[in-house]
């Protein structure tokens, strides 16, 4: 099992940064990568960023290219996600989840463990 603690969500301005944190316990030599998604009310989770545990390589949607960046802590087991540029349209509850296997790392269903997620608002 691996455990998986978010932080670092807010309430911002438009054009603010924010960092969230997700820290990894438990069985963690066993990722094969990390990812954070999103869920905005009403919408379906959908994916934001993800990185190789191992490899260091990071993967974006569209939507958050040039605005975020996704990196990892081996020591620390936590990944970071550095939110720059922020807009109204990037509220949401924010997920980190880690995968075993599978070389997708934008399909959520592949992910075999979730944090609780951390609220970000953005206000315009």
């Amino acid at each position: 099992q691996v455990q998986l603690v978010e932080s670092g969500g807010g309430l911002v301005q438009a054009g603010d940064s924010l960092r969230l944190s997700c820290a990894a316990s438990g069985r963690t030599f066993s990722m094969y990568a990390m990812g954070w998604f999103r869920q905005a009310l009403g919408k379906e989770r959908e994916f934001v960023a993800a990185i190789r545990w191992s490899y260091g390589s990071t993967y974006y949607a569209d939507s958050v290219k040039g605005r975020f960046t996704i990196s990892r802590d081996n020591a620390k087991k936590t990944v970071y996600l550095q939110m720059n540029g922020l807009k109204p349209e990037d509220t949401a509850g924010y997920y980190c989840a880690a995968k075993v296997r599978g070389s997708n790392l934008s399909n959520q269903h592949e992910y075999d463990y979730w944090g609780q997620g951390t609220q970000v608002t953005v206000s315009s």
